[in-house]
């Protein structure tokens, strides 16, 4: 898509050149802000409730109460699909804590800068096509995830200094790096969740560390249970997931991506990575394409 593209800033669809927001917003100046990464699959907001949950809760963290309903929030992201003439397509919603006097401590009064935008993506489902060329090249990285008393990883803000010094550190044919928690356990990617496979069970390393409860970790979990395939979470170390049968990583955009290798060593897919991709695109099919 080219600069034509619109942008919807404060209850106003604008041109993707003129998009902007103040260079005193908290958003800016401190990462004060939440964000949802969401997909639209021919036309609608794949499971939207679970979004406006977990923004919700991201948002209560953050002492930030914007006044704006999920209805409201959803109207706008119908708007800028529609004005953009898109069905499927990335969109990404970000509330931030607005402009506030230039100190730290944020006001209790808040009028908020949301800010919605949305590119295109294929489409997922049964005719689907991933928007990943190939399986995943993984390296582990020194920078650890900051642990949960000091900034709770459920919440997803606009801060991603930890997720971007990560990445900071890859080769240049890495495609994602994986953090360690302060205990030398793995805990997932820079922006993905983690699961391995070894004698047909599925693990994924915990959320009581510090690890981003996904959306797309919780379905695939869900998928798994409901298929009668047998779950774990935890604690896990490096060698767990470098003996497993297969690997995988989740996320909105990515759904789920097969890992190739971890720090060159060979992982690979299997029979459970294969039947949860599909069952997934079953679920993106019959919640969207009906």
């Amino acid at each position: 898509m080219t600069d034509d593209r619109l942008y919807h800033v404060d209850g106003d669809l604008v041109p993707a050149s003129e998009a902007s927001v103040s260079v005193d917003d908290r958003g800016f100046r401190y990462g004060d802000a939440a964000f949802e990464t969401l997909r639209a699959y021919g036309g609608e907001i794949f499971e939207w409730k679970r979004h406006a949950n977990r923004l919700e809760a991201t948002c209560e963290t953050l002492s930030l109460e914007h006044g704006l309903s999920a209805d409201d929030l959803r109207s706008r992201i119908d708007e800028t699909l529609a004005a953009n003439d898109l069905a499927d397509a990335y969109v990404r919603l970000s509330i931030t804590r607005g402009v506030q006097p230039g100190k730290l401590t944020p006001q209790l009064e808040v009028d908020p800068t949301v800010v919605i935008y949305v590119k295109p993506l294929p489409r997922g489902g049964l005719a689907g096509e991933s928007v990943w060329e190939g399986p995943a090249t993984v390296e582990t990285v020194t920078t650890r995830k900051i642990p949960d008393a000091a900034l709770p990883s459920s919440a997803k803000t606009h801060n991603y200094l930890n997720g971007i010094l990560a990445r900071t550190e890859l080769s240049a044919d890495a495609d994602e790096a994986l953090l360690f928690d302060a205990d030398d356990c793995v805990a997932e990617g820079a922006t993905s969740n983690l699961f391995f496979v070894r004698d047909g069970v599925l693990h994924t390393p915990s959320t009581d560390g510090p690890v981003l409860p996904g959306i797309t970790r919780e379905i695939v979990l869900e998928l798994a249970a409901d298929a009668g395939s047998s779950t774990r979470t935890g604690a896990y170390e490096l060698e767990d997931v470098l003996e497993a049968d297969e690997a995988f990583l989740t996320n909105r955009t990515w759904e789920l991506r097969p890992i190739e290798r971890i720090d060159g060593r060979e992982v690979g897919t299997g029979p459970v990575t294969a039947r949860l991709s599909r069952l997934y695109d079953e679920h993106v099919e019959q919640s969207c394409y009906r």
